[in-house]
């Protein structure tokens, strides 16, 4: 089995073996996600795609079969955060096809989109992606994840900036719509809806952990398919002092692997205001913790994704 070449403190280079694990992730064709797979099978582990893009996602694969071997365990399951019933056709089909999963990696997401565009259910596009998808697909798996005591990785950038707060009055930014307060807008309610989880399943003492990173600067396909002109050449001519994807990858690859994480931490680069260099603990913006502002999240989520999701405890696991 071949495995990737990485800096000695690389995470690759602290992953051991995965033989028999399951790894689901979503937005996997290409970038950080990609990167993920391909330290995840250079480690032995099955991974199950959730990508809306067949074609993409095919060839990606076959490169895959192609570094690994055609025995790589790797599949395709389409789904489109976008469509709540396609999130939902793509859930049942993991249901029956998937028995166990030792991690489920929510990494897709959709960034800088130029103008206020709306999901098939009428959500503001970046929120609905990042968000409200990946809220219904975490609920529709959720026992399947309990049973598997598996990890939730939740993938997250751009919670510093922008309103650090839900602005539950206007949640599709009819009003005040900016490609980037509006982009970080949902990656801040991803976040709390991470902890809000997190907290819910320590309460109920289930076996299941939850982690937060964020890839700090990496050279993705990220805010370059959606974004206008001016932020494109923008973070082309910034590209030269991002990381690789490879390394935009190790956050999650650390998540979804490493041992004694913390609760209610965040996960990611640690140099160069915590965009590039070692990833490690970084520092977390303590209003996403907010457990009021969460609270009524969680109930607007269930709301707008069509589901009731409280967790109870269970007192025994087989």
């Amino acid at each position: 089995m071949q495995t990737l070449s990485a800096p000695r403190a690389g995470p690759p280079e602290r992953v051991g073996d995965l033989t028999g694990k399951t790894i689901v992730i979503t937005g996997a064709n290409a970038g950080a996600g990609y990167e993920a797979t391909r330290v995840f099978l250079s480690k032995g582990a099955s991974v199950v795609m959730l990508n809306r893009s067949e074609p993409k996602s095919e060839a990606a694969i076959a490169t895959l079969k192609q570094e690994f071997g055609p025995q790589a365990d790797v599949r395709l399951i389409l789904m489109d955060l976008a469509d709540l019933a396609s999130v939902r056709v793509a859930a049942d089909q993991a249901l029956a096809e998937v028995p166990q999963i030792d991690v489920l990696i929510e990494n897709a997401a959709i960034a800088q989109v130029a103008t206020q565009q709306f999901t098939k259910d009428g959500f503001e596009s970046q929120l609905g992606t990042n968000h409200y998808g990946h809220f219904l697909l975490t609920r529709l798996l959720f026992d399947r994840l309990v049973q598997s005591q598996a990890r939730i990785v939740v993938g997250s950038n751009g919670h510093k900036m922008g309103l650090k707060r839900v602005q539950f009055e206007d949640m599709n930014f009819d009003g005040n719509y900016n490609p980037h307060i509006t982009y970080c807008h949902s990656k801040f309610v991803q976040m709390m809806f991470a902890y809000e989880l997190e907290r819910r399943v320590a309460e109920a003492g289930l076996p299941v952990s939850v982690y937060v990173c964020h890839p700090g600067a990496a050279r993705t396909t990220l805010s370059k398919e959606e974004a206008n002109r001016m932020t494109r050449v923008l973070f082309t001519l910034l590209s030269p002092l991002a990381q690789s994807a490879e390394r935009g990858a190790w956050p999650e690859v650390l998540c979804a692997t490493e041992e004694n994480l913390k609760p209610a931490a965040y996960y990611g680069p640690t140099k160069r205001a915590e965009m590039v260099g070692p990833v490690g603990e970084s520092m977390l913006e303590k209003s996403v913790l907010d457990p009021v502002q969460a609270a009524q999240l969680w109930e607007l989520s269930e709301t707008e994704a069509g589901t009731s999701w409280s967790i109870q405890k269970q007192e025994t696991f087989s």
